[in-house]
């Protein structure tokens, strides 16, 4: 028998004793994974196992009999105890659509068209609405956070309680996670160059990220820097520079990585905590069980998520719609489209790593525990892949990884009622928040809904809704011609996620590869 069969078979036995036990041992039990993970084991099994498991834990169904549901807890970040212990989030408040726990799985919601993917409207987030304990709207409640008063005693309405967002798709989510970290390390190498009196562009892949300066007594000056989350501007004094880390996770830029991501959702969503984030042996949603997600077990659905396919492009038959297509993808760059949305960014490392170097406390970081390499040019990866050409593997996710103003005047609808960078409960959180990441508009053809609250049910809305820094772009957009304007909708809708399995980044709608620009 060939050694890799050997090993395969040996590792399906190994695999299949501990599960066999379990279930002759318990019978009735009702869990959707029952065994799982032990620290270590993932890098003992192959990768292929270790990702199919990720997608297990993505897809399960959690029941309170392995952890699901936070009786005494909020969904937050940061492990919080509820405002009002005396009403714990049991039946009939142990699933709240508006505060959450608000989902059986995480394919409940990020499941179009494959799970991992993006979410119809019916799958939006209600982000911040954890930070009630359950949200009733109910005028008796008279304690703030508990169900219906916001920090400042103010009675919220479904449209201040939190911020709607669309449910996104993880796609290539390794790829954009490298080149985040790639612009990090670039950013901070500027940083590390600067000295009291100096200033310096901050400039990262093309990317212009203002200009970073130091008084003549050292202390940072963030005040021309552009794009980056507050949290990466912050500077307590001249020996504490800003991080500049960026966020590349959230709509709003608010989460470092993959990882922190999914702890997050873990415990906002379902209530399953994992054991890195609120220790181990430790039940701090006050369910009874403990460790109730290890840490292979969040590598593992991390790594599912990093190692997910690429989107791609669908052109059709129609030589109309051809025509029309390459006209659109010009003038997508003319009018000022491609400024922010950037076609491709270069990335010269393919190697991801877990854990994220720039992980918060609260997720697992570099030291404490042995450090997981994929190589997402991987062959036993999905596909399709991106692979390097001459060194470097070109991301056409078509995006800037900055922040943007694109709300227009005070009373702009698409402003959101909270600030999800700003402290919670302060002046600045409450004042609401009119900066996002630019889309990543590489799966546009597939999504079900558009712009960050998924309202939109076309691609045009989406755009004539660019206002404040993209006001330009949208009025050249406007000014077109009809057929121009639809040039460009029908470039946009090529940008899709392709069918399992796809070797092709460009196929034509048979799925079969094509060459596109077409050379004739």
């Amino acid at each position: 028998m060939h050694a890799s069969r050997r090993y395969k078979c040996a590792l399906a036995l190994w695999i299949a004793i501990p599960l066999a036990h379990a279930q002759n041992s318990q019978i009735g039990q009702e869990v959707a994974i029952p065994q799982h993970l032990q620290n270590g084991q993932e890098f003992h099994i192959s990768l292929t196992t270790l990702l199919e498991f990720g997608r297990q834990l993505f897809a399960a169904n959690w029941t309170i009999q392995e952890g699901q549901g936070r009786p005494l807890a909020k969904g937050v970040g940061t492990p919080t105890a509820l405002s009002d212990l005396s009403s714990p989030l049991v039946f009939p408040r142990n699933f709240n659509r508006f505060s959450a726990p608000d989902a059986n799985s995480c394919a409940g919601c990020h499941n179009v068209p494959i799970v991992g993917g993006a979410g119809d409207i019916v799958g939006n987030v209600f982000v911040l609405g954890q930070r009630f304990d359950s949200v009733t709207m109910d005028h008796s409640d008279t304690v703030p956070t508990r169900g219906a008063l916001d920090e400042n005693g103010n009675f919220v309405t479904a449209l201040n309680f939190a911020d709607s967002r669309a449910t996104p798709g993880m796609f290539g989510s390794g790829y954009l996670e490298l080149l985040a970290r790639e612009i990090t390390a670039d950013l901070r190498a500027i940083e590390n160059t600067i000295q009291p009196g100096q200033s310096a562009a901050l400039v990262s892949k093309g990317i212009q990220f203002g200009r970073l300066a130091r008084t003549a007594t050292g202390v940072w000056d963030t005040s021309a820097v552009t794009g980056l989350p507050p949290q990466a501007l912050s500077s307590s004094d001249a020996s504490n520079p800003p991080s500049l880390i960026l966020q590349p996770w959230h709509q709003v830029g608010n989460v470092v990585s993959i990882r922190q991501f999914t702890n997050n959702a873990f415990n906002h969503h379902h209530g399953m905590q994992a054991e890195e984030r609120v220790g181990v042996g430790v039940d701090q949603d006050g369910d009874g069980l403990v460790n109730e997600l290890t840490r292979a077990d969040i590598t593992a659905a991390t790594l599912f998520q990093a190692a997910m396919a690429v989107p791609g492009r669908v052109i059709p038959d129609d030589p109309i719609l051809q025509s029309a297509i390459l006209n659109g993808e010009g003038l997508f760059a003319k009018i000022g489209c491609a400024s922010c949305h950037i076609q491709s960014l270069p990335l010269t490392s393919w190697a991801y790593t877990e854990p994220n170097p720039y992980n918060p406390t609260g997720n697992l970081r570099p030291g404490e525990a042995a450090t997981f390499t994929m190589d997402l040019t991987d062959r036993l990866l999905p596909r399709p892949r991106l692979t390097p050409v001459n060194g470097i593997i070109h991301v056409s996710a078509y995006t800037d990884f900055k922040l943007h103003d694109i709300c227009t005047g005070p009373d702009d609808p698409n402003i959101e009622a909270i600030d999800q960078n700003q402290p919670g409960g302060s002046p600045a959180f409450l004042a609401g928040n009119r900066y996002f990441l630019t889309k990543r508009l590489w799966n546009v053809g597939s999504s079900p809904n558009h712009f960050h609250h998924g309202k939109f049910t076309t691609i045009r809305e989406s755009i004539m809704a660019h206002g404040g820094e993209a006001k330009s772009s949208q009025t050249n957009f406007a000014n077109l011609d009809s057929y121009d304007r639809g040039s460009i909708i029908e470039f946009l809708k090529t940008l899709k996620v392709l069918p399992v399995g796809t070797r092709s980044l460009i196929v034509d709608e048979h799925n079969r590869p094509i060459e596109w620009p077409p050379s004739h």
